[in-house]
Formats: structure tokens, sequence, C-alpha cells
């Protein structure tokens, strides 16, 4: 972890003292050392707080359902995952050897969830302002990307049922596995008449969202 000070400050954080908070962002439950849960935790309401600013600011005119959507891509893990890639922060992550051999340093889950964790340090460490200033800095061209609010995959989905005479879709939880840490949640989503898609993500929501958006990727 010797480029790990530099690394920081090339993506604007500042530590006021030692590092010891910033590495157990960077560290996953698989080492079994003090891991990056809660600061994740932490960082996930950080990040919601600023972003939902940014967009109050940005989109005076659009109501709360419209900004509510934004605010529900902006904030996801696909999204969090995203922009550790782009501060190349896989490499950095503190793995258990089995965790590593899977290629965890580049799953979505575990990238999104360490850089929520990076929020929630920086926030402990720094306060409000700088949380909110780093989120500004990474996520100010994503916010400003989008010419109209996404709409949630599921919405869609319902939507297109409807729209083509169809039942609407029915979510089912396939199976629930791994340890606590790591869970990992198998979502069905059918419509009566084609054949059903399954997903997987940490989460039943994300699960579901992305059931819905494959499922609308291969039938709309």
């Amino acid at each position: 972890m010797s480029q790990f000070p530099a690394w920081l400050a090339g993506i604007g954080i500042e530590p006021t003292g030692d590092l010891s908070l910033y590495e157990q962002a960077m560290t996953h439950g698989s080492t079994g050392r003090p891991d990056y849960q809660r600061l994740e935790f932490l960082g996930d309401r950080v990040l919601g707080l600023a972003v939902a600013e940014m967009l109050y600011d940005r989109f005076p005119d659009e109501s709360e359902g419209k900004l509510s959507h934004r605010l529900n891509a902006l904030v996801s893990g696909a999204t969090c995952a995203v922009v550790a890639r782009s501060l190349g922060a896989g490499p950095l992550i503190m793995l258990g050897k089995q965790a590593r051999s899977d290629g965890a340093a580049e799953s979505d889950n575990v990238l999104g969830d360490v850089m929520e964790s990076l929020i929630g340090a920086l926030f402990v460490d720094r306060g409000i302002d700088a949380a909110r200033a780093f989120v500004q800095r990474h996520w100010s061209d994503l916010v400003d990307g989008a010419a109209k609010a996404p709409r949630h995959p599921k919405s869609v989905l319902q939507e297109w049922a409807a729209s083509t005479n169809r039942r609407p879709p029915v979510y089912t939880v396939v199976k629930k596995s791994g340890p606590p840490h790591a869970r990992v949640f198998q979502v069905e989503v059918g419509i009566k008449g084609l054949d059903p898609v399954t997903a997987e993500a940490p989460s039943k929501q994300e699960a579901e969202t992305r059931a819905a958006r494959e499922f609308l990727e291969k039938y709309q």
C-alpha cells in the first residue's frame, strides 16, 4: 500500500491524520480484518444527501418523482462502481486470497461498496463539507450527463407489460447465498407467456432492478 497516500491525494482526499480509517474503507471482509461495512453504511447516506443537494440545485423545475429517479440511478451500486473504476480503486482493495482469485477487485458489488466506504471515511475524518466536495468532484459529470431523468427499470417493465397487454411482472427470490458480509440474492422476474430472467445482486431491490433491466434488454 505504499502508493496509497499518493492515490488518495490524486482523487482529492487529504487525511487529517493517519491513514488507518481509509485503509479500513478499502478492506474487504474476506481478509478477516476490520472491514468497510460500517463505513459503507455511513457513506451511502452521505452520498445520497450530497447528490440530492446537487439535483435540487441543478434541476429547479423538476418534480420530486423525476428527481427521485435521477437520485436512484446516480447512487446505485453500478454507478458507484463506475466511479471507483475511473479512480483506479480496484488494485488497492485489500482482499482475502480466495476473494482476489474470484475476481472481487473487479466486482461491481465490491467496487460500489468501496466507493461508498471511502465517502464514509472522509465524512468521519473531515466532515460533511469535505465529503460533499468529493462527491461534487466525481459525480458532477454524471449528474449533468443525462438530458432527461432516468427511469427505473422496474417502472419501465411494468409499463411495457401493460402496453403489450400482458400481466404485470412477478419478482421471486430464487436463492440467497453467501456469508453475512457478502450476501447475494438471486431474483427471477417473469411475465406470463415469456421465459423468466434471473439476476444477482447484494440486495433484493438491486437484484430485482437488474432482472428487470435484463428482461427489457431481452424482450423489448
